[in-house]
């Protein structure tokens, strides 16, 4: 197939670029593939953080037109120039948030009707994790004109279902990312650097209010009854860090708290998780996880709550745990099991063999077994 994709690469950071420059470079190997990026994908009013990733020595990227501007609709009508001359069997957007509704569900309208190129949308999540009273109309908009859909938990199935009852649809993944270093460290030595104890359970990315860190935090001083170990807390802080630092401090953890408040480039994603036994992600909303890919990616169990389609990924007592959201016991409670019944080799073994289910050129599989007709309407 001529395949065009349309979503974020290098310079710009994040899960979604890293995912889409990975499916572009895995659908290359089968097809022939052109990728239209963003010149700004979103004003600094609604993503505060920096977009771009300027401290990566190692680039995921892959080539690129960079061609839209989120505020700018001339530079829609170029993207829409570009896949009517190179006429694609089929365009793939990355469905991530309202927020580009007006420019998909444009281009959506003119490909649809202008040219005989087949639209695909991969969900990441139907609706955000974070609502609006828009969020239904906008998503409606973009889901109109579109052919096809995958998506990656069977609660966004059912949320697509609810929006377009005859979706042709698949029922995917989030593929497992296998790209970062971790087999080059001196463990001992890099915690020694660090100042980490022997133990350490890590949370990693973004700091929201729907990741649920907080319950996290609370788990600690019961863990801590049991064994001593530390908490490594790696990512940018969306949510107020004082916060968080209040919450360590009143409960009198912050001895067994790290707190690495950034961005990591690619090339240091591996130093965090080769010092990490154990993946904590309490998260209070998701669809599927990134960072349970990049943990199952370099062997790493992972502790996670029964929302969205976390629990489709990790089989709870074999390649880590499944609790309840919102329990700071459960998350003590499985974090003194996993440690007091040594459970790290087994977990990892387990990994190892289900992280081939995960694999990319099983994904563009289901893409292509999508847009041939198929249709998973479990």
């Amino acid at each position: 197939m001529k395949i065009i994709c349309i979503g974020p690469t290098a310079p710009y950071k994040g899960g979604i670029s890293h995912y889409n420059t990975l499916l572009c470079n895995n659908l290359r190997k089968r097809h022939d593939v052109e990728l239209i990026s963003w010149k700004r994908r979103y004003p600094k009013i609604f993503y505060p953080a920096e977009q771009l990733d300027e401290q990566s020595k190692k680039k995921i990227s892959s080539d690129a037109m960079f061609l839209l501007d989120c505020l700018n609709p001339i530079t829609w009508i170029k993207a829409f120039l570009v896949i009517k001359k190179k006429g694609p069997n089929l365009i793939i957007f990355h469905w991530v948030s309202p927020f580009h509704a007006p420019i998909f569900a444009f281009i959506c309208f003119l490909t649809k009707y202008f040219t005989k190129t087949k639209i695909l949308l991969i969900c990441h999540n139907v609706f955000p994790h974070e609502r609006s009273l828009f969020d239904k109309i906008l998503t409606k908009s973009v889901f109109y004109n579109s052919d096809f859909f995958m998506v990656h938990s069977k609660e966004d199935l059912r949320n697509l279902k609810r929006l377009k009852n005859n979706a042709k649809s698949k029922l995917g993944f989030h593929a497992t990312y296998s790209i970062f270093d971790i087999e080059k460290y001196d463990i001992s030595k890099l915690k020694k650097n660090m100042g980490l104890r022997n133990r350490v359970i890590l949370f990693f990315g973004f700091v929201r209010q729907y990741k649920g860190l907080r319950y996290l935090i609370e788990s600690m001083p019961l863990i801590l009854r049991e064994l001593q170990l530390d908490l490594l807390i790696v990512g940018e802080f969306w949510d107020s860090k004082e916060e968080y630092i209040n919450m360590i401090n009143s409960r009198g953890i912050q001895n067994y708290v790290k707190i690495i408040d950034k961005y990591v480039p690619n090339e240091d994603i591996g130093k965090y998780f080769s010092v990490s036994d154990l993946v904590v992600l309490p998260y209070l909303s998701a669809t599927q996880s990134g960072v349970i890919q990049i943990a199952f990616g370099m062997g790493k169990p992972v502790v996670t709550t029964n929302v969205g389609g976390l629990s489709e990924v990790v089989a709870s007592g074999k390649t880590g745990y499944v609790v309840k959201s919102k329990d700071s016991k459960e998350i003590a409670y499985s974090v003194i099991d996993f440690y007091k019944n040594n459970r790290t080799d087994f977990f990892a073994s387990n990994i190892s063999k289900e992280v081939k289910n995960f694999s990319w050129s099983k994904y563009v599989q289901l893409i292509e077994s999508l847009v041939a007709g198929g249709n998973d309407l479990k």
